[in-house]
């Protein structure tokens, strides 16, 4: 039986891949921070499953302190790291967590023998690549691919949890597009993009683009979020110089944010279109959503 350690366990695609893994027949180590440790019992905020009955091993650390790590890979076969941040906690960079705390992680897998380290980044990061999230993640790509350790690097266009935004504007009545909506993108559940990163896990392919079953133009899903609560759409578009104009004004106050609006804000005017595969659309998955929203 192959052993995998799974980092960034409790998040929206840690979750599925974790329970994969596990459904595969492999024996399964998560890396958790204390503070996380109940999220493994919860369903996540983006209706991702609890996991605690599918992990072997639970072991506590920080990725940013590699004292707190010794002996993370030992007996390990596979990492996966989908391991990032979205949001600013505990004054920490990207380059502190995206770079740095997946270098620790490598640096022990090369110790400890590991056979194949499997890394989640973005579809089309050359379209960032002026912003911190992307230089930090794709040079750890770059330190990846010459460690001389097999790997994949997963590269998926976007994930539904970032899609329930237009539906959480449509439940608040009105959905802001950036521009016209017209670029176009085809989003995955993180139940299938776990099956493609277990999947890497068994081949030889080692860059691997992927995309959800349907292609929407934003506002199509703006206009799906509508449709599935049964209101009439409202949709604004705020246009793009202005909003560019907005965004550089936050880069001396908050970095961090500046970087996150500037990601987004770029996101929505490119075209992120990736091979489809999957089966779960974002359709069932809104109402899937609203469904628990009303029980709690």
């Amino acid at each position: 039986m192959k052993k995998v350690l799974v980092a960034g366990a409790t998040g929206y695609l840690g979750k599925y891949v974790t329970r994969d893994f596990k459904e595969r027949g492999y024996w399964v180590r998560v890396l958790v921070r204390e503070k996380s440790l109940n999220k493994l019992e919860e369903v996540g905020p983006f209706l991702q499953p609890p996991i605690k009955d599918y992990i072997d091993d639970i072991f506590i650390g920080e990725i940013t302190e590699p004292r707190t790590l010794q002996g993370l890979c030992n007996d390990i076969d596979i990492v996966f790291s989908s391991v990032g941040i979205t949001r600013q906690r505990d004054k920490v960079s990207f380059w502190d967590v995206d770079y740095r705390g997946n270098k620790n992680i490598l640096e022990l897998s090369l110790n400890a023998g590991v056979q194949k380290f499997i890394f989640v980044s973005a579809f089309n990061a050359h379209l960032f690549s002026e912003l911190e999230i992307a230089k930090a993640r794709e040079k750890f790509v770059e330190d990846l691919k010459n460690s001389g350790i097999d790997y994949a690097v997963i590269r998926p266009t976007g994930y539904f949890s970032d899609a329930t935004e237009f539906l959480n504007m449509a439940l608040s009545g009105r959905v802001y597009l950036i521009g016209k909506g017209e670029n176009k993108i085809n989003p995955i559940h993180g139940a299938d993009l776990a099956k493609v990163c277990v999947d890497a896990a068994e081949k030889g392919e080692r860059e691997i683009a992927v995309g959800g079953p349907v292609i929407y133009t934003y506002r199509e899903i703006a206009e799906l979020a509508f449709s599935v609560i049964g209101r009439e759409p409202k949709i604004t578009s705020i246009p793009v110089t202005p909003l560019k104009l907005l965004v550089e004004m936050i880069r001396p106050f908050n970095k961090h944010y500046y970087t996150l609006a500037k990601f987004f804000l770029t996101a929505m005017q490119n075209d992120f279109v990736a091979p489809q595969t999957g089966s779960h659309t974002l359709e069932k998955y809104y109402e899937e959503f609203l469904r628990h929203r009303r029980k709690k």
